[in-house]
């Protein structure tokens, strides 16, 4: 059967050198059914609700701040070797309309445990709502995805496999959400050590939370410690920052 050729637009160039740099990372899936009951509620106390990956993205930089795999990379220059980062750098997804069509671009935020959860909210809103060309990290990726696939693939494989810039590429761990969407994933893809996204909410308040982790840098031990002490920082902190934003008098959460 005879159909056409269509070249790569913008948007999926990006996913496409994305993935190709993400299938190289050899990740292993875990995730834990957590009762968060605490959270849920004060969360549904706030108005408005700070969305999912901003608590995501507080609650992975906090519990790295304890479990230092998190803040890992390998890296392949100028050797194999794994490079440590004193902060954290969330990488969140964010969709966006590129050139007409649908795209996923990757909004940084520095320590994000150094930011409240409004804070937090208020960049990811910016990052949703704000003309591209006024965000910096969705400017450079859509420079680099305009190059001829000679030229962009190296400049992201170097960004992917040099220590000190890998963080500035593609942040130390990753954060996606689509169960607002109505879908799952188990096994999503992304060049990051850590990837961290969620499931559904149960009407018990458990939420299964997952994990990917790159195995050459987090073993099951690393794994077990990172995800018990995410939900004492999910039951802790942040249900606490939680309740003080729903009964405060500006209510901004």
């Amino acid at each position: 059967m005879r159909g056409r050729s269509l070249r790569l637009s913008i948007p999926r160039r990006i996913v496409t050198d994305i993935l190709r740099l993400a299938k190289t990372v050899p990740s292993v899936p875990v995730e834990r059914a957590m009762d968060l009951s605490p959270l849920i509620a004060a969360r549904n106390a706030c108005s408005p609700r700070p969305p999912w990956p901003a608590i995501l993205a507080k609650a992975g930089a906090i519990t790295m701040q304890q479990v230092a795999e998190g803040r890992r990379a390998f890296v392949k220059l100028p050797w194999p070797h794994l490079y440590e980062y004193p902060t954290s750098v969330a990488a969140i997804a964010v969709d966006r309309i590129v050139e007409g069509e649908a795209c996923i671009l990757i909004k940084l935020i520095k320590d994000p445990a150094a930011f409240s959860l409004s804070e937090i909210t208020n960049i990811l809103r910016h990052a949703k709502q704000a003309p591209l060309h006024e965000i910096r990290d969705f400017q450079r990726a859509l420079k680099i995805a305009r190059l001829p696939g000679i030229l962009r693939r190296p400049i992201w494989w170097l960004g992917f496999n040099i220590g000190r810039q890998r963080a500035n590429y593609f942040g130390t761990f990753g954060v996606t959400d689509i169960t607002m969407a109505g879908l799952e994933s188990s096994h999503p893809l992304a060049p990051t050590t850590i990837l961290l996204t969620r499931g559904a909410s149960k009407p018990d308040g458990r939420i299964v939370i997952r994990m990917v982790a790159d195995h050459r840098v987090a073993d099951g031990v690393a794994a077990f410690r990172f995800m018990r002490r995410i939900q004492r920082v999910l039951n802790g902190p942040i249900t606490e920052e939680l309740r003080a934003a729903s009964n405060s008098p500006v209510g901004d959460a």
